[in-house]
């Protein structure tokens, strides 16, 4: 019997390294899966590149995990991804379509190697596994060897109450009947993000100093970022800007009062903020304060065109929402505010004037029916039927005004559950992704509060869809936690 418990772990030594990608490797097999969910290709859909995001950031832990030396087990880990198709796929996972028309695939990874790791993702987005058989491995098997690389092994029960390592078909089934709870979460998590929140606390002073420093000396309105990018980025990045103010003062004397925010690409938003990219070089930074008097230029004729627009519409108001609609360049916004009222003023709509007064509304590209947000603002496609939009104002006006009151109500109810809840906690901050709405964040204070988590004491805790503790230390739970 002993002896063959000592071959039974030779041969599984010989498999594990027959199965084994490199780090090179599994990221070349996984470029069909980025592609697919990669957030910058979802530019237009800020819910679904911001889910993306964070899971992105969640699966390349886990591959980092899996490459670590001496490594024993990995908790299973629930994904969740919006995949860029146009039709749902037969699989065995859980799969529903968002609003914009993307399939959202979730899944739970629960191997111990990287080849495995690679094909349970691929195979859970419907996408081809063919390309792996050319991928360069550690160790070539031969041909009887390649036809059992991805058969599963199944030990006999009494393999591991001899060894005492843990059977990983009992850990995923124990990880799949027992639901993740916020009290045994926060018990399994809180000494990783004490550890990684002081870590950070230098560089969180850091990042404050250079913030406020900044603001001053150029009389800026605010910092921001487009990403959560860590602590230690945002810092550089500040380093950077604060190298430019040192090397070229004369091209930063116009933005006084404006907000600058960090993003993918350098320019101005269609918010009026000056964008810089964080992989621009100074000499492009440079061009953009440059360009700056031009920009305000083009930003007077859009608030010009945005009240033609208002007038021909009965005085609804034109508005851009950054959280709710793409990050899109003045330029860009322009565009489209332009080719819209061209159809609107060659329609001739017979809207009395004045008489949407308060009521709002903001431009989207990607759709092809008027909707109403659960805000009040109406959404309108720049490619609707002027007669069919005209009909559709009508008919929801007094709904929008209504959902106009109620977001003010929400949005007070918010900010007096968020301070309440930090208080109560003592929490160093409580914030909400983007995605996460009003009424999302309402519920999920609501029932913090009837609660005792002595565990939040000092911590920095986001409200989310998924449990996650972040590379500075911040918790994020979902808004439904259980």
């Amino acid at each position: 019997y002993f002896i063959r418990l000592c071959l039974d772990k030779i041969l599984l030594q010989h498999v594990l390294l027959l199965r084994t990608l490199s780090g090179a490797d599994a990221i070349n097999a996984l470029r069909p899966f980025y592609f697919a969910v990669h957030p910058d290709f979802f530019g237009q859909h800020p819910k679904e590149r911001e889910v993306n995001e964070n899971s992105l950031k969640r699966l390349n832990g886990y591959l980092e995990n899996l490459q670590k030396p001496g490594f024993r087990s990995l908790k299973p880990t629930q994904l969740t991804f919006y995949v860029r198709e146009t039709e749902p796929n037969s699989s065995n996972v859980q799969e529903s379509f968002s609003a914009s028309g993307f399939r959202a695939v979730s899944f739970t990874l629960h191997t111990r190697d990287l080849l495995s790791t690679v094909l349970d993702i691929l195979n859970s987005c419907s996408l081809s596994t063919e390309h792996i058989q050319s991928l360069n491995v550690n160790s070539q098997p031969d041909k009887e060897a390649k036809s059992t690389v991805n058969r599963p092994i199944k030990w006999d029960k009494t393999y591991y109450s001899f060894t005492g390592f843990k059977d990983p078909e009992e850990e995923l089934e124990q990880a799949q009947r027992v639901e993740t709870t916020l009290i045994s979460w926060l018990d399994d998590n809180e000494a990783s993000a004490v550890k990684k929140l002081k870590k950070s606390l230098p560089l969180r002073k850091e990042l404050e100093r250079l913030k406020l420093e900044l603001s001053h000396e150029l009389q800026l309105s605010d910092i921001r970022w487009q990403r959560s990018w860590g602590i230690a980025h945002r810092c550089s990045q500040l380093h950077s800007l604060a190298r430019l103010v040192q090397q070229r003062p004369e091209v930063l004397t116009n933005v006084k009062g404006r907000t600058v925010v960090f993003t993918d690409r350098s320019g101005m938003s269609a918010a009026g903020h000056i964008m810089l990219g964080t992989m621009d070089v100074h000499h492009h930074w440079t061009k953009i304060f440059e360009r700056l008097p031009n920009y305000y230029k083009l930003q007077k004729r859009l608030l010009s065109l945005e009240d033609r627009i208002s007038q021909l519409l009965g005085g609804i108001q034109v508005i851009y929402i950054e959280e709710l609609q793409p990050l899109l360049t003045l330029e860009e916004y322009y565009e489209t505010l332009n080719s819209f009222y061209n159809k609107l003023r060659d329609s001739r709509l017979p809207f009395h004037p004045r008489s949407l007064r308060g009521l709002k509304m903001i431009l989207e590209s990607d759709r092809y029916a008027p909707s109403l947000h659960e805000f009040g603002h109406f959404m309108i496609p720049t490619v609707c039927d002027p007669t069919a939009l005209q009909w559709f104002i009508f008919a929801k006006a007094q709904e929008a005004r209504e959902n106009l009151k109620r977001k003010e109500e929400m949005m007070i109810t918010e900010k007096e559950l968020i301070d309440t809840s930090t208080e109560k906690f003592g929490l160093d901050r409580l914030y909400k992704e983007p995605s996460v709405s009003s009424a999302q964040m309402i519920d999920c204070c609501k029932r913090l509060l009837e609660e005792s988590l002595p565990y939040l004491q000092g911590m920095h805790l986001c409200i989310s869809h998924f449990y996650s503790v972040l590379q500075d230390g911040d918790l994020c739970i979902p808004w439904n936690w259980k």
